[in-house]
């Protein structure tokens, strides 16, 4: 495909995927339609970068689809001084758009080989203010000890399926921030944002959705009787 088709796909995914879905944030539609969406996607499969569904990654691995991306931008709503934490960073594209919104974004990645590809993409996207650190963001001990997780952050995203938010990383987030997350199994998972509002949240469900469990959760001990 030329760089023209791809602009072709990238405003056809707009107007038929995302906007006529209720996503109608200007903002974010400016900046999905603004984002080269097949830079971030392997050779093999650029063809794929615009579709409505989850384009294989290594490792096993899946990016969001477009609308799930663009509902995570939306609803978030950052501002240009937000700390964000994205736990879960792929490819690199989602980052990347987080951190044209955002003052600075911290992204964990269990997988090196998926850590070191998002960071070419976003040295080549000028997306100096985006951090990959290599980390199962779900065993408390390991993310808690980085120096990068000291400072609390103004939202945290999800980016793959768990039954629930650890708690351990709903401590890092200020009160009045945000985190988005997919909670729930196939065939049931739901994209939920979270309002911390202390000493209660706010819970929306945004949609349902289909998504893969996110790896690294601990295994939980069985008593046997």
């Amino acid at each position: 495909m030329s760089t023209t088709d791809f602009q072709f796909a990238r405003k056809n995914m707009v107007d038929h995927q995302i906007r006529c879905c209720k996503v109608l944030d200007a903002a974010t539609l400016d900046l999905v339609e603004s984002m080269p969406r097949e830079n971030f996607v392997p050779e093999h499969v650029k063809s794929l970068a615009y579709m409505e569904g989850h384009v294989p990654l290594a490792c096993n691995q899946e990016m969001l689809s477009p609308l799930q991306e663009a509902a995570i931008l939306s609803h978030l709503a950052l501002n240009s001084s937000d700390r964000v934490l994205e736990i879960g960073t792929g490819s690199g594209f989602l980052t990347a758009m987080l951190s044209m919104q955002a003052q600075e974004v911290i992204s964990c990645e269990i997988h090196e080989p998926l850590a070191e590809i998002a960071h070419t993409h976003l040295q080549q996207h000028g997306a100096d203010n985006a951090t990959v650190i290599t980390v199962n963001a779900l065993d408390e001990e390991a993310i808690m000890a980085l120096p990068e997780m000291q400072q609390p952050f103004d939202a945290i995203i999800l980016a793959a399926s768990l039954p629930e938010v650890p708690l351990h990383l709903k401590s890092m987030l200020k009160n009045g921030g945000k985190i988005i997350s997919f909670v729930g199994q196939n065939p049931v998972v739901s994209l939920v944002l979270e309002i911390k509002s202390d000493p209660t949240w706010q819970k929306v469900s945004i949609f349902e959705t289909l998504l893969q469990q996110m790896e690294g959760a601990p295994e939980k001990r069985q008593f046997v009787f």
